[in-house]
């Protein structure tokens, strides 16, 4: 996630996250028959029996890196916090939610209350009720500290994974992209529901949200599929508060915590999705998967150049 602490936001992109998620990955061979998702991808799969699993997720949000107490507001806080675990279950049905918070010292029954109340507020919306969860507190100063561990199962088809990109596919995103330093990345609406629909019409091959930026999520993509991407900068969705800023494509391509969904797809699906998409969601075609490794985007003036992930880095920030 995109720290939005006041602090500038354009930070290049360092491989130690990824690097450090593959090292985890390969540390422990896990069985694709008990465990067919494992570390990597938006969600963990756990199957629980013959024709039965439980998908998992978890994310811990941190005052001054996610988000500031002070300007936000305890309830927009909680809601995010909620929003952004569900952002992770697009195509899956979420079932349930545990919540942990680390209190700062000096946190009123109050203030636990209304934190309560915004989580809430994106449980009772989304259809995911909070069951438990744990509460703490700092011992000498410390900030606040919300982490959402979630449950879903999935829904008429398969979890979309981050590794079925195929060369030809075309590449989606929903919504518009950038700007979300505003207020987009507190006020956002997880694609839940609007993901279900889409795996409904058509057959994805790859899906995930964008929370670090387009750059940076497309390249998850492309490493865990083994392909590549050329990107049209003529084509993406740039919001309003992107275009305000003194490099819009910068902004949609790296800025983070959109929360919209990226996917791939073949054409002809593409084409399916796109004639009977009736939601108000917009959906955007892209760009193009290779089967050369690395990521390009052609730029409006005709120009062709590498693609570097230049989203956020959370170990380097």
């Amino acid at each position: 996630s995109r720290s939005h602490s006041g602090r500038s936001i354009w930070r290049p992109m360092s491989p130690r996250e990824d690097d450090i998620t593959g090292w985890f990955r390969r540390q422990r061979e896990l069985s694709p028959v008990e465990i067919p998702i494992g570390i990597g991808d938006d969600m963990a799969q756990i199957a629980l029996g013959r024709d039965s699993s439980v998908l998992i997720t978890t994310d811990m949000l941190l005052d001054g890196t996610h988000f500031e107490v002070k300007k936000a507001g305890l309830k927009r806080i909680a809601y995010k916090s909620m929003a952004a675990s569900l952002s992770d279950c697009a195509a899956m049905i979420p079932i349930g939610a545990v919540v942990a918070v680390g209190l700062p010292r000096g946190f009123t029954e109050s203030e636990m209350k209304e934190l309560h109340a915004g989580i809430l507020s994106a449980a009772d919306k989304y259809d995911c009720p909070l069951v438990g969860g744990d509460i703490t507190s700092w011992k000498d100063a410390g900030r606040l500290v919300v982490c959402v561990s979630m449950l879903s199962r999935p829904g008429d088809k398969p979890p979309v994974r981050r590794s079925g990109a195929q060369a030809g596919d075309v590449i989606c995103v929903t919504g518009s992209l950038g700007g979300s330093g505003l207020r987009k990345h507190l006020d956002f609406e997880p694609r839940v529901r609007e993901a279900l629909e889409m795996t409904r019409i058509a057959d994805l091959h790859a899906m995930m949200d964008i929370s670090d930026g387009l750059s940076t999520d497309l390249n998850r993509i492309c490493d865990q599929s083994g392909v590549g991407a050329v990107v049209e900068a003529s084509l993406l969705p740039i919001s309003e508060d992107a275009n305000a800023q003194a490099d819009p494509l910068a902004a949609a391509l790296n800025e983070g915590e959109d929360f919209e969904l990226l996917f791939t797809l073949a054409v002809d699906q593409w084409e399916r999705l796109r004639s009977q998409w009736r939601d108000p969601l917009r959906l955007t075609a892209a760009g193009r998967v290779t089967d050369s490794p690395g990521m390009k985007i052609r730029m409006p003036d005709g120009r062709v150049v590498d693609l570097e992930p230049g989203g956020y880095e959370h170990l380097t920030g």
